[in-house]
């Protein structure tokens, strides 16, 4: 512990951030980080607890406390502190695969947990992790891992998101030859397409994507395994095989007029304005998507934020963000006490762009859409809304969100965003592998294992927990990662 009476003597300080309506001009990322001396200072402010709960990764009321990586949070902090930031970076990275992307995208489990908490602010490990890894990056220390000896033994891992780089980088590492399918035309999955630039800069997947083909992990795009590959011609071909396709089944809405044009799935939206950008450049802005549109966004998740953000960079005339649930409290209820994730109103950047520009939250809670209404071409134009309000099912005594008569409304929507969240995986990829799967559709495995129903084949990420965090898929690949090893070699030093 660095400074015993940091947490006493300085504040928390984050990043500079752009004004609202000066960083909605353009798709880059807006947050400016503080100087590398302020970053010392904050990394003074951690009390190195007896115990940190901060890296615990703990599920306490079915939600997550703490680093599900369980990253060696005191420790890194202190090293900041100090300013020994090569030890830093060191230290991450013996339990973090790809500390830049969760620095930029986590809600920050760890900061949540935090001691200081309790009756202060939190220690801004998140933006200390960023520090670390950028250092390390810009410093040269963040080179090819490249294995002296190969094992012989091959492994495809399908899906190049974050669960599936992290197993692969892993298993790489170790001295197996990796190839990773992904049926986009680059790699990155969520990270690439899922999540818009402004969040994440596509620059900084391509880095780490680079630097991985540099170990010698191979990258095979536009292959949609299921449909271009079969399940057989893989087993076939390599060791073993590990599913990591995430839990990409959008859940829809089932109203009337739900055919109409102009109804997207949020992923798929965001997709196609990332692969513009992306196409062009960035020279090309697909504002034909929402220029002057009255825009409804379906969802009040972090998918659904990205959705207002993006949609008024595309010049939208109004944005509506509609949530099933009620607003949740400013702070925390007594049923819902630290370390616990905090339950409680959480505005977003996107939330905040709308706020400047339309004078007003865009989030209309307990809410949903009864109906899609077409104009004469086809295209949707409005949305029937009601009111919802909580009421126990006497059967099973779960609370429902029930309709309340006499609050129906029209409302203009020319552009629908649907981000009511994911129903687990596809089924023509656990088809094609004959994989069993849950209720939820999530592969099955035995309890804390990765391998599935069928041998030789493993899972991790999304579509083997469930929608999730980035985090969440990290830690899931490379645990995948271990069992596959342990697998092969009857042991493993993963």
């Amino acid at each position: 512990m660095g400074k015993p009476t940091g947490f006493l003597e300085y504040k928390r300080e984050t990043a500079k951030v752009l004004p609202p309506k000066v960083r909605i001009a353009n798709f880059n990322e807006f947050r400016t980080p503080i100087s590398k001396e302020k970053q010392t200072i904050q990394g003074a402010r951690c009390m190195a607890c007896g115990v940190p709960f901060c890296q615990s990764g703990m599920m306490l009321n079915g939600m997550a406390s703490g680093c599900p990586l369980h990253n060696l949070v005191p420790e890194t902090n202190d090293l900041v502190y100090t300013g020994n930031w090569k030890q830093a970076y060191l230290r991450l990275s013996k339990t973090h695969s790809f500390p830049e992307f969760t620095s930029r995208v986590c809600p920050a489990l760890c900061e949540a947990a935090c001691t200081c908490n309790l009756d202060s602010e939190p220690v801004s490990t998140k933006e200390n992790e960023r520090a670390i890894i950028e250092t390390a990056w810009q410093e040269g220390w963040v080179k090819p891992q490249i294995p002296h000896v190969r094992t012989g033994k091959t492994i495809a891992v399908i899906g190049s998101g974050p669960s599936g780089l992290a197993a692969a980088q892993q298993l790489n590492r170790r001295g197996h030859s990796v190839t990773v399918y992904e049926r986009n035309d680059r790699p990155g999955g969520l990270l690439r397409y899922g999540i818009p630039n402004m969040k994440l800069e596509k620059s900084v997947v391509d880095r780490r994507i680079q630097l991985m083909e540099e170990e010698g992990v191979k990258f095979v795009l536009n292959t949609n395994v299921g449909k271009d590959i079969t399940a057989e011609e893989l087993l076939k071909k390599y060791d073993r095989v590990i599913l990591a396709c995430g839990a990409s089944n959008p859940r829809d809405i089932k109203a009337p007029g739900r055919e109409a044009k102009g109804i997207y799935f949020a992923v798929d939206f965001l997709g196609q304005v990332t692969k513009t950008l992306l196409d062009s450049n960035f020279e090309k802005v697909p504002y034909e998507l929402a220029k002057d549109k009255h825009v409804l966004v379906i969802g009040g998740g972090d998918t659904g934020n990205d959705c207002v953000g993006t949609s008024i960079r595309l010049g939208a005339k109004s944005v509506t963000q509609l949530e099933m649930m009620p607003k949740p409290p400013v702070e925390r209820a007594a049923n819902n006490p630290w370390p616990e994730w905090p339950r409680v109103l959480k505005t977003d950047y996107g939330q905040e762009e709308a706020i400047a520009v339309f004078g007003h939250d865009p989030r209309v809670y307990q809410t949903t859409v009864t109906e899609f209404i077409a104009d004469k071409k086809g295209n949707v134009c409005k949305a029937k809304t009601v009111k919802l309000k909580p009421q126990k099912d006497e059967k099973t005594g779960r609370m429902m969100m029930v309709p309340v008569e006499g609050t129906e409304e029209v409302i203009p929507a020319e552009v629908v965003l649907i981000a009511a969240g994911f129903l687990g995986s596809q089924k023509y990829v656990t088809d094609a592998f004959k994989v069993s799967i849950n209720g939820r559709t999530n592969v099955e495995t035995k309890p804390e294992a990765y391998e599935t129903s069928v041998p030789r084949v493993f899972t991790a990420g999304d579509m083997h927990r469930g929608q999730s965090l980035v985090v969440w898929a990290i830690r899931e690949g490379r645990e995948a990662a271990r069992a596959v090893d342990e697998s092969l070699m009857g042991y493993t030093n993963l």
